[in-house]
């Protein structure tokens, strides 16, 4: 599975994160074997079936969630992931914290997703509410380092960007998660760090 030529843009900084969200072991095992390092998953259960035996022999790989997190499933996340980009509630964050500080916590980074369209039907927290949520991360001790968020489909994703930058301008933050295989270069134009891509590396399921 050679990977494709991505335009990033002269961006030797920004990250590809494999998103290998209902991927099988044996197609996430050829990017590992190839040398990629970073993937992302949206369901904890369905990467607690594939990814400790895989982290295990590939101690050097970092695995992030950016798909919803219940907070039943709090616990089982913070031991599993590397990062957890999906922040979006009060009642998360205060269950988040609760574990935190515990020796088998392996989480060490936290991003805020914006629901930067204000769709229903999707996860995130509203743009004019995002500073509230910042502040009160804040005050319970749950560090952010950046921000998350997946543009409305089938529309020109340019002003979503745009925006998601301002915010993450507003507090200073340097990870900007936003862009996937059909408009990461739009992304990386407006500031995105981290480009998150699945069929562009996996293929059409």
């Amino acid at each position: 599975m050679p990977f494709p030529v991505l335009n990033l843009e002269d961006r030797p900084d920004v990250e590809v994160m494999a998103a290998s969200k209902m991927q099988p072991v044996a197609s996430i095992r050829q990017l590992l074997d190839y040398g990629h390092r970073f993937f992302g998953e949206n369901r904890v259960q369905e990467a607690l079936a594939k990814w400790p035996a895989l982290l295990q022999e590939f101690s050097d790989c970092r695995l992030h969630l950016i798909g919803p997190l219940q907070t039943n499933k709090v616990k089982a996340a913070l031991q599993l992931f590397h990062g957890i980009e999906v922040i979006d509630r009060l009642t998360l964050v205060d269950a988040l914290v609760k574990y935190l500080k515990r020796p088998t916590t392996r989480t060490r980074e936290f991003l805020i997703q914006i629901n930067i369209g204000e769709e229903p039907q999707k996860a995130g927290v509203a743009p004019a509410e995002f500073i509230t949520l910042y502040h009160y991360c804040q005050e319970k001790g749950l560090p952010i380092q950046g921000l998350m968020c997946v543009p409305p489909a089938k529309q020109d994703p340019t002003p979503y960007f745009q925006h998601m930058q301002q915010l993450a301008d507003q507090v200073n933050l340097k990870i900007l998660s936003m862009g996937m295989s059909q408009d990461y270069t739009c992304a990386v134009r407006y500031g995105s760090t981290r480009i998150r891509l699945g069929t562009a590396l996996f293929g059409s399921r």
